[in-house]
């Protein structure tokens, strides 16, 4: 009998990790069946889309509130078809606003339920806690620390690893990622990621230029590359750099054509998949980077790193009402740090971003070469700690639960 599955997955990260997901079950089962809510990637590994990935995207609080009656037709019409189908389980893929009330409505008709990437329950909104439990089968998280705190809450979870540690290699390739981005390979090299969203560019970016800015005049030949999402953010950023000109500052959105025919590196790993982010952080000495998982990804690269954060005020109400906290209940906001347990590497948040501290803390990260071992040290433990088997422990999970039935 052919194992079906409903998956629903809101966002780039989301359909990677579905993607990955849903080959686990394939190689159990050939003859798997998917359908739901996905983007490209889960399409090419045999998904088919009732609603395509973009149905869920939703920027920020107002964008929410615009989008309100196309998300709710959506989240009905996914029930309805889901409930007609009847498959052996439902996969809510991170999208926990959406995912989490349709898995209490599925589980409670007799639908087991699995939610891959547990919520942030840690960090904001733990009373979130009581419709997990209520919603999920059984939690997959990709972290190691939040096994603990779902045991104790009596909600059934493995833990299966992070993929990322599995796509960004153990061992980085400065030199070979500088040829293919084409930077000079004797010169300091600083990754500027101001974020991905417009919000995140227009309150961090100018501070990151002026910093930018500082460190230039404290090392000309200091080479500094800006890789962007699309073109979108491309023209955004670069109106800002107009006001806030950095010599040589460079802007990528995809790797260089000239870089496009040295993609299979020396150990053998294919790169031409990876979003030029990856590139630019293999190939720079330090990265001055937002809060998200962009932290993460540079802590895999081994990279040290200076993190960031600004939102308005009006921003700050907003999350403080919806949460009920006026701050996360962790003293740390970057994955490497909560992963640590401890400021690993710096977090310069709000009034504390300015760019003197932001050009202080990222000249250190750039010149001190102590730091970059114990970095590097640090790292490469957690990269360990994170790397497993992400396919297949997730689809044997999802398999146990299918064949137990709604716990």
């Amino acid at each position: 009998m052919t194992f079906a599955a409903a998956i629903v997955a809101g966002e780039p990260s989301g359909d990677l990790l579905a993607a990955r997901m849903l080959r686990g079950l394939q190689a159990r089962d050939p003859e798997t069946e998917a359908m739901g809510i996905g983007g490209p990637a889960m399409a090419r590994a045999g998904f088919k889309a009732w609603h395509p990935m973009d149905a869920l995207s939703v920027f920020g609080y107002v964008d929410a509130l615009r989008q309100a009656p196309r998300l709710i037709r959506t989240w009905r019409d996914t029930r309805r078809r889901t409930l007609e189908w009847r498959p052996d389980v439902f996969v809510g893929v991170d999208a926990p606003d959406f995912n989490l009330r349709l898995e209490e409505k599925l589980r409670a008709a007799g639908i087991p339920t699995v939610h891959f990437v547990g919520p942030s329950i840690w960090a904001w909104r733990f009373e979130r806690i009581h419709q997990i439990r209520r919603a999920v089968s059984h939690m997959l998280v990709l972290f190691p620390f939040e096994v603990e705190l779902y045991r104790e809450q009596g909600v059934p979870v493995t833990y299966v690893g992070h993929p990322l540690a599995e796509l960004i290699p153990a061992q980085p390739d400065r030199a070979a990622a500088r040829a293919r981005l084409g930077l000079e390979p004797g010169s300091r090299v600083l990754a500027l990621m101001p974020g991905s969203r417009e919000s995140e560019i227009r309150l961090l970016a100018p501070r990151f230029l002026q910093a930018a800015q500082i460190l230039v005049r404290q090392d000309p030949d200091l080479q500094i590359v800006v890789p962007v999402v699309n073109p979108q953010r491309r023209a955004q950023f670069e109106a800002i750099l107009a006001q806030h000109p950095v010599p040589g500052c460079r802007v990528l959105a995809a790797l260089p054509e000239a870089g496009q025919g040295m993609a299979t590196r020396a150990d053998g790993l294919d790169t031409a998949e990876w979003p030029v982010a990856w590139h630019v952080m293999e190939a720079a000495d330090a990265v001055l980077v937002a809060s998200g998982t962009a932290t993460l990804e540079a802590a895999l690269f081994k990279r040290p790193l200076v993190i960031s954060y600004v939102i308005t005020p009006w921003m700050r109400r907003i999350m403080a009402w919806k949460s009920g906290q006026d701050a996360p209940s962790l003293p740390w906001v970057g994955l490497p740090n909560i992963l640590e347990r401890e400021f690993v590497v710096p977090e310069l948040l709000q009034e504390a971003a300015t760019p003197q501290a932001l050009a202080e803390h990222t000249w250190a990260a750039l010149t001190d070469a102590a730091l970059a071992e114990r970095i590097t040290r640090r790292f490469t433990a957690l990269h360990e700690t994170l790397s497993r088997d992400t396919p297949g422990l997730a689809a044997q999970a999802i398999l146990d639960v299918s064949h137990g039935g709604a716990a």
